[in-house]
């Protein structure tokens, strides 16, 4: 079964598709920060570029970065926030590997 692919305006091949060209723009604001969302195209495809318009943080994530998002819960991703800027004292185990836990 083939399920038909709707693209919108930001969907479009660009004519230098792969050159960091912006496909699509989006701002998310709320009381505490501002965020733009960006679909970048590189030469090693799509990628979702998130900027912390506040404090000029960004990552870039391609597709299977995006999905392992998808698959936490939360709390895990609460966890982030306890320490946005990282640990200031010892460092912390990494976030799902706690009591030897595997997270594959």
């Amino acid at each position: 079964m083939t399920v038909p692919c709707t693209r919108t305006q930001g969907d479009s091949p660009a004519p230098n598709a792969g050159d960091g060209t912006v496909a699509a723009e989006f701002t998310v604001v709320n009381e505490f920060t501002a965020v733009r969302v960006r679909k970048i195209l590189t030469r090693n495809g799509q990628r979702l570029e998130i900027t912390s318009l506040r404090l000029d943080h960004r990552i870039r994530l391609d597709a299977l970065a995006l999905e392992g998002l998808s698959w936490q819960n939360e709390d895990t991703i609460s966890a982030y926030l306890d320490q946005p800027f990282g640990p200031e004292d010892a460092p912390t185990p990494p976030i799902g590997r706690e009591n030897n836990q595997c997270c594959y």
